[in-house]
């Protein structure tokens, strides 16, 4: 290089030099010279201009000696000249390529890091320094500012920026021989700043103008020492030389900047800040120039390469939307969303509080379990009755004594523990789970067994007596018994009698059930424990005491555990919100074996010393006036019933004059909460008043599995306040909110309270929905618990149990509204006045129909309206939602009456659907009707709504009568034909497209080349096979045949096979004198006959035709087929069994075809065992193996040929 410190003498560049530089930079760019040529001839150019450059010679600087003016003048003409555009010379001088030669220049200068300086005598010297420095700092504090992205993507674009605003991105780390997207030393330009445009700054430069670059080199170089501006006698070299020097200031940032983004395209940006600088292209060879601009439309002189015009092309299209978006199903965009109406009823009230029942009183002492006061009845008043059990007929078959249910309690207890042994260990451990099968008319047994494995510490699962192997629900009971690890069954010797049996007479195993060891309970069967004997359960903690079952809506069956603490405080909670005595009795006709029929007739009463009369549900279909002549024969002062028996009850009545209900003070209806049940209490309480029935004295619960009893009614005697009503408006209660209507309108729901909240529980009120948010006096919400006479999980499933029985409400700030968790009850409701608990519906039947909630009990309580005595049979209406377009639809089932006829069942159905949408302003999707008795039963008779919903969803609901109605409620129609968004109506095959899946393709794993080997090459056809594997697997059984009853009846094993296979060659040989090629019709039923027939006629080469034998019962129709098929195929023989060949030959058979037209018959019953001489070897692999025919379902015969080969192995 030359001597760094001599000064420059710089001067404006000649046309000529300019373009023969931009020529020199295009042929570097479409590869027509090296690097090294190209760094070469540029130097060569700028000799003369830059003197003293090392490695160049003097020769050639006094060669290009600057020209005069003279020159300069004459040249400038030159490039005024229109030139064809033939030649690259020519093409180029059309344009202005003063902007190029600049940056050439200056991109010569950084590439080996100089810079300019002036030293003291105003002459600039050229020094190396560290390009790096200042502009990487520059560009680092500017980056901060900005906070720019990392310098990851590359730009490429034309930007209106000042140097005072531009912070251009780091490059310094890129690599240099990224081929055409940046090559090394490739300058970027900046507009300046002051100028509207780049081409005047640059005539100014040129022309030796010197003002505005220095300022610019000052502005921009915060950190360098401003240049003085020349004066006016200052030569050109020295005012170009500014220039550059100034340019070159600004260049020490572009030259570091970032990568640019070629996904953007060249095109203007509005006025916004961006990294973003336009990159000097060439175009290849014959190919015209393009003229790119600046932000501000400045034309730039530039040609870009048609490969790098094709990637940014290619860049610039739309991004494509991530694969997971191909999977998105957006029909939900497609549908009509329904908005919300502006007019509907917001809740308006406060936040609601936590409402506290009253204090568990302590009352006389009491012993600290309900075991420990079994055992105290038991010893100190064995006598007095506990339970009295009623057959069919209403006699009383047995009363059970407290001292008998401890003595018989002991004796199970003491069997299971020590009487049931496996491998001389106990079968049993403490904490054990075991089933309770019992019917519902044997509640003294069932009694027995419960307290039997309380005082064992085993945990009882009561569950319903399987009736048959497709029972309702049956397949999710035992799931249930799987999840608890139930292993051994309880029950009676008639029950275990009347259970479905398989064939060794063992019980049968249900479906989906677990293994279970059956244990009759019966007198006889138990053993009677030492006197020295005693159980040792007598603790309250909170292990788990018994699990009740529960079905949910989609019909899965979960388990509530129930503690001893928890058991212990629901009993003394009703006892002390009923009132209950020593000595009273209660009359019960709900199922004792699960809820309020549980704990009043089996756990409170024991603690109580009650006796308690049991209704069996037989009783009551026989007799629905049963209960209340026990009521009137015990002088029951209490009944446990639900709405349903007291509607019975009033249809049998009449007649009834010598019945009293004076002796009741509490008529507990267990389903209070139910909207019809209303209606029942006032119809009863109208007609039995005059009977001894008090108003107060009616006393409707709510209650749930998880939560126990929630709320009861207690008459004034117990500190009740009076009862009251509540008329709502169903348009509000659709949204959530109580507003209050009367009664003469028809869209009103009347609910009548369910009572106070029992003793030490806190009850609260909840949004349905997301965080458990307190609702407001006005809304209705889910009701929850928190007390310790609540369940306390579902068994073995943490997650719902996490969010049903630790539920922690908050109010509307977040703050936690108590320091205990709630349970949630699943009931719908409000608190109303006098603090008393209203439910207006269960989460379990709530329909969501767009936005608004309805409820499957009103929709029954709307329909049962219609005239449900003439037309419906016994009340049996069913109600729930299908999903149709992402929405809940009502679905309306009903038995109707025997003798109804098809007018009049259109003719109600009319009615209700006009009925729903006029009181619930709701469509009904589907009305059906089925004959009477026909839907599935829960266990106490009533429908049971999972499984019906189920088999209308499977289509074996089997309805005589429906009525579909989607118009009047699928209003989410997908939208009008419009245009789609991008990605249109996504699919699961679209997305596996995307992802590059073969879409209905399968293959199998790739068959051995066995004709590889000599020996496989025997093997190459079925017979063959055959014979190979008689010969080295002989006893390997091959086929089974089994009956209808699942038995075995035949067997081939591959000897077998293989020899009656040889039996039935020689038969066609010797007596039907078949040759190879001949056809053979095999008539046989399914099974090995029809296979070793086949075998046959492979090994003697004749080609089989399996053809399907006629049916006895049905030859009219069935034999012509079979005929039709043996003489389309031109079989020459008939092979079938004695019992087809009699049948082909019948009386019955020649009505249909002539017998004489048969061909051959020859049946293999007792064919004579014979060996053929060899098998058949076909002489290829297209020779004809079998025909396969069938029959259309509109009567065409087609045939299928199958060859050798198709059949080769």
């Amino acid at each position: 290089m030359a001597d760094r410190g001599c000064p420059l003498e710089a001067a404006p560049l000649p046309a000529e030099v300019r373009e023969s530089l931009a020529e020199l930079e295009l042929e570097l760019s479409e590869g027509d010279i090296t690097q090294k040529g190209y760094e070469k001839k540029r130097a060569k150019l700028l000799a003369r201009y830059i003197p003293l450059i090392q490695g160049i010679d003097p020769s050639l600087q006094a060669e290009n000696r600057i020209p005069g003016p003279s020159q300069t003048t004459a040249a400038a003409p030159k490039q005024q000249k229109s030139r064809p555009t033939a030649s690259r010379d020519e093409r180029f001088r059309s344009a202005n390529i003063q902007p190029m030669f600049i940056w050439l220049l200056l991109v010569w200068l950084l590439r080996n890091k100089f810079i300019w300086t002036q030293d003291s005598n105003k002459s600039y010297t050229l020094q190396l320094v560290d390009v790096h420095t200042e502009a990487v700092q520059a560009a680092l504090a500017k980056y901060k500012e900005r906070k720019m992205p990392m310098p990851s993507k590359r730009r490429s674009v034309l930007v209106h920026s000042s140097v005072e605003t531009y912070t251009p991105p780091d490059t310094s780390s890129a690599s240099e021989d990224e081929g055409s997207l940046r090559r090394p030393g490739r300058l970027t330009s900046t507009p300046l700043q002051s100028h509207s445009s780049v081409e005047p700054w640059l005539d100014r430069v040129i022309q030796g103008s010197s003002t505005s670059s220095s300022a610019s080199s000052t502005s921009s170089h915060p950190g360098g020492r401003p240049t003085t501006a020349p004066s006016a006698a200052a030569t050109p070299g020295a005012a170009a030389t500014t220039a550059l020097a100034g340019l070159e200031a600004h260049t020490h940032i572009d030259l570091h900047s970032a990568p640019p983004d070629v996904t953007t395209g060249l095109v203007e940006h509005s006025y916004f800040e961006r990294p973003q600088v336009a990159s000097v292209r060439s175009v290849p060879r014959g190919c015209s120039g393009s003229m790119l601009e600046t932000a501000d439309g400045v034309p730039v002189n530039s040609r870009v390469s048609s490969k790098i015009q094709q990637l940014l092309n290619t860049l610039k299209r739309p991004k494509r939307p991530p694969l997971k978006e191909f999977f998105v199903d957006d029909f939900e965009e497609l549908l009509e969303v329904q908005q919300p109406d502006p007019n509907q009823p917001k809740p308006e009230g406060s936040e609601t509080s936590v409402l506290r029942g009253e204090p568990l009183t302590a009352g006389v002492p009491r012993p600290p379990s309900l075991l420990a006061t079994l055992q105290r009845w038991g010893t100190t008043q064995p006598k007095s009755p506990c339970l009295t059990a009623l057959d069919t007929t209403g006699k009383a078959v047995y009363t059970l004594t407290y001292g008998k249910l401890w003595s018989r309690s002991l004796k199970l207890a003491y069997t299971l523990l020590n009487k049931l042994t496996s491998k001389n260990e106990p079968l049993l451990k403490p904490g054990d789970r075991v089933a309770l099968v019992f019917p519902n008319s044997d509640p003294v047994m069932f009694m027995v067994a419960f307290y039997g494995c309380l005082l064992a510490e085993l945990v009882p699962v009561p569950i319903e007596v399987p009736l048959t192997r497709k029972d309702a629900g049956s397949q999710q009971v035992g799931f249930l018994l799987g999840s608890c690890g139930v292993f051994l069954a309880l029950t009676t010797d008639a029950c275990q009698k009347g259970l479905p049996k398989a064939q060794t007479g063992e019980v049968a195993a249900f479906k989906g059930w677990p293994p279970l060891s059956w244990l009759v309970i019966d007198g006889k069967h138990l053993a009677k424990p030492p006197k020295d004997w005693h159980p040792l359960a007598q603790d309250t903690g909170t292990g788990t005491a018994y699990i009740e079952y529960k079905t949910s809506k989609e019909g899965s069956t979960v388990g509530v555990t129930v503690s001893h603490a928890s058991l212990l405080a629901q009993c003394r909670a009703l006892t002390q919100a009923c009132g209950y005595s020593e000595a009273e009795t209660l009359t019960n006709v709900l199922d004792f074996k699960r809820d309020a029929g549980l704990w009043h007739g089996v756990l409170t009463s024991v603690m109580n010393r009650m006796h308690v009369v049991s209704v069996p549900y037989a009783l009551m279909k026989a007799n629905p006036l049963s209960w209340i002549q026990k009521v009137c024969f015990y002088k029951a002062r209490a009944a446990l019933v639900k709405s349903r028996d007291m509607h019975w009850s009033l249809l049998a009545q009449r007649g009834q004059r010598d019945v009293s209900l004076s002796s009741l003070r509490m008529l507990i209806v267990a389903d209070g909460a139910n909207p019809w049940s209303i209606s029942s209490c006032d119809a009863f309480l109208n007609v039995f008043q005059s009977r001894g029935l008090r108003p107060e004295v009616i006393c409707p619960c709510a209650s749930s599995p998880e939560a126990l009893t929630v709320a009861i009614r207690r008459p004034p005697d117990l500190g009740g306040p009076p009862p009251r009503k509540a008329v709502l408006s169903m348009n509000g209660l659709s949204y959530g909110v109580i507003r209050v209507d009367t009664e003469e309108k028809l869209s009103v729901l009347t609910v009548q309270d369910v009572g106070q909240v029992m003793p030490g529980a806190n009850v609260c009120v909840v949004k349905l929905e997301g965080t458990p948010y307190l609702c407001k006096t006005d809304e209705v919400g889910e009701i929850c618990v928190s007390s310790s006479a609540t369940g306390t999980a579902y068994y073995g499933l943490l997650g719902i149990t996490k969010n049903v029985f630790e539920a922690v409400p908050v109010t509307t700030g977040g703050a936690p509204i108590f320091d205990r968790p709630f349970t949630r009850t699943g009931l719908l409701g409000f608190i109303g006045p006098d603090n008393l608990v209203f439910i207006v519906g269960k989460l379990d039947g709530l329909m969501v129909t767009g936005v608004r909630r309805h409820n499957a009990d009103d929709v029954v309580a709307t329909a049962l309206a219609v005239e449900p005595m003439k037309f419906v049979y016994r009340g049996r209406i069913a109600v729930f939602s299908v999903t149709v377009l992402h929405d809940d639809r009502i679905v309306l089932v009903a038995e109707q009456r025997p003798d109804a006829s098809e007018e009049d069942s259109f003719q109600w159905m009319s009615r209700v659907l006009q009925a729903i949408d006029s009181i619930h302003q709701v469509g009904v999707y589907c009305l059906a009707l089925v004959p009477a008795n026909t839907l599935p039963k829960a266990p106490l008779g009533g429908i049971h709504i999972s499984e019906t919903k189920q088999r209308f969803l499977e289509g074996t609901l089997h309805p005589c009568n429906v009525l579909m109605c989607p118009h009047t409620c699928v209003t989410n129609l997908p939208k009008p034909r419009q245009k789609q968004p991008e990605v249109g109506p996504a699919s699961m095959i679209v997305g596996n497209l995307v992802a590059g899946k073969r879409i209905a393709q399968a293959s199998g794993r790739e068959l051995a080349h066995l004709e590889d080997s000599d020996q496989a090459r025997k093997f190459l056809f079925l017979a063959d096979v055959l014979q190979w594997r008689a010969h080295t697997t002989p006893d390997h059984p091959l086929f089974l045949l089994l009956n209808a009853k699942g038995t075995v009846t035949s067997t081939a094993t591959c000897v077998q096979l293989h020899k009656r296979a040889e039996r039935v060659a020689a038969a066609l040989m010797e007596k039907g004198r078949l040759s190879v090629g001949d056809h053979v019709a095999l008539v046989y039923p399914p099974g090995v006959d029809l296979i070793a027939a086949f075998y046959g006629c492979l090994y003697c080469g004749c080609v089989p035709v399996t053809v399907r034998p006629p049916h006895p019962q049905n030859l009219g129709t069935t034999l012509p087929t079979v005929k039709m098929i043996v003489e389309v195929s031109k079989s020459a023989c008939v092979l079938t069994t004695q019992a087809v060949t009699r049948l082909l030959r019948s009386k019955e058979a020649a009505a249909a075809v002539d017998i004489r037209t048969w061909p051959t018959i020859l049946d293999t019953d007792d064919i004579p065992k014979k060996k053929i001489a060899s098998v058949f070897r076909p002489p290829s692999p297209d020779v004809l193996a079998y025909l396969d025919f069938s029959v259309s379902t509109t009567g065409i015969l087609a045939g299928v040929k199958a060859g050798r080969g198709g059949s080769r192995l």
